[in-house]
């Protein structure tokens, strides 16, 4: 068991401002050393310590509420850069995010204000939604249960894959109540009750501490729950095509990184093979061909991935104004970050395999370490099967289908 580290205390002060020095000396600090740590699994909380002190966080949040007032394109062209610095980081920070944009960014009573404050000093929201029962096919009411204790409730359950959760400060978790309707919670990790645990395991992205999370008898507030609505959190038609292009937006980050190790990689052999066609591998037109394609595919997976967040820009700018055509907006947004999907995936598992086309046998040692690119892509990519995506995109274009509104779209 990991026990979470102590809530600090939050400032209000503005956040980081999108000054591309201020910017760029963050990304460099979380840069250094990422192969090692991924490596040896050194887990990131000096990095993530970084981005609360920044409050990179806030970046969604209003000018007004202390963030940044950054639209969702400013935003994911900043997480692609951030994956290209650390996969990992970029991808803890996914369901923060994915909370703000649902629940704290416009604030509708005085607990989620106290959120939204949380945020804009400083503080990461996690996340514990998955269970692992197979419930039917479309069903989305959690097993794990709001139960009614005077004027409260008690929680109970267990989450997994709740990534982010062990470096953060407070944690969003799904739960039903005695009638079956489904809400949310945010509350802070250090409350009693709660335990996290690092049993992550997977083969790629090994430091989002991606564990489970026990939830036994914790004491939760009538107003820190938030019941599914059609116009709010959980209950809005498309409402997880925030975090589903935000895992794209990663997955274009990886991209970049290959690219960028690639390039080095070319520069710094001293060696080449004796059939090839040029004795310095940077003039060899075959590894300048391969660093081209890698080029090609990486900035073509960040441009369906920015294209996407403006669709998605404009979809939210629709909801929040209660615009009629709000719903036709999030499916035209749910649409496009479901081709970027396809494209992104495919670009960089295909990148994480072309850099040792240009390195040979001995860029495959464990201390190069870059096999985790494609490690990491195609466990970002498994999230979501593409597969389905191309089966429902196909399915609309020729039947005039919509895309699912809830789940993975």
């Amino acid at each position: 068991m990991n026990k979470p580290l102590p809530t600090k205390s939050f400032t209000t002060e503005p956040p980081l401002p999108l000054a591309p020095g201020a910017l760029e000396t963050l990304l460099a600090a979380i840069a250094e050393g990422e192969s090692d740590r991924e490596r040896e699994r050194i887990l990131p909380h000096q990095q993530i310590a970084l981005i609360k002190q920044a409050r990179l966080g806030a970046l969604r949040l209003p000018v007004a509420a202390g963030g940044a007032g950054s639209s969702i394109r400013d935003l994911f062209q900043i997480v692609i850069r951030l994956a290209e610095a650390d996969a990992n980081v970029a991808h803890i920070l996914r369901n923060h995010f994915s909370v703000v944009e649902r629940l704290v960014r416009n604030p509708r009573d005085d607990q989620a204000r106290e959120w939204q404050k949380s945020v804009a000093g400083g503080a990461i929201i996690g996340l514990a939604t998955t269970e692992l029962d197979s419930p039917q096919v479309g069903n989305i009411t959690p097993n794990t249960t709001f139960t009614p204790d005077r004027d409260d409730y008690l929680l109970n359950g267990t989450k997994y894959y709740s990534t982010g959760t062990l470096y953060s400060d407070l944690v969003l978790v799904r739960a039903a109540d005695p009638n079956g309707r489904p809400g949310a919670t945010i509350i802070p990790v250090n409350r009693d009750g709660i335990e996290l645990i690092d049993d992550w395991d997977g083969m790629g992205q090994r430091l989002t501490a991606t564990g489970t999370t026990h939830f036994r008898n914790v004491r939760v507030k009538r107003q820190e729950i938030v019941f599914d609505a059609p116009d709010i959190g959980y209950g809005v038609p498309y409402s997880n095509t925030f975090a589903q292009l935000f895992l794209t937006a990663a997955i274009a980050g990886i991209s970049r990184a290959a690219l960028r190790d690639a390039i080095a990689l070319v520069r710094s052999r001293k060696r080449t093979f004796y059939y090839a066609p040029h004795e310095k591998p940077t003039e060899d037109p075959l590894l300048q061909e391969t660093i081209g394609k890698i080029a090609s595919a990486a900035h073509a997976a960040e441009t369906v991935v920015l294209v996407a967040a403006e669709a998605l820009d404009a979809a939210t700018e629709a909801f929040d104004a209660g615009r009629a055509d709000a719903e036709e907006l999030a499916h035209r947004a749910a649409l496009l970050s479901a081709q970027a999907k396809i494209i992104a995936d495919d670009a960089a598992i295909k990148n994480g395999g072309h850099i040792f086309d240009v390195g040979g046998a001995s860029s495959t040692k464990k201390a190069t370490n870059f096999d985790r690119h494609w490690r990491n892509a195609r466990t970002l990519s498994s999230h979501n099967p593409v597969t389905y995506k191309e089966r429902a995109i196909g399915q609309y274009l020729i039947n005039g289908t919509p895309l699912p509104a809830k789940g993975f779209f």
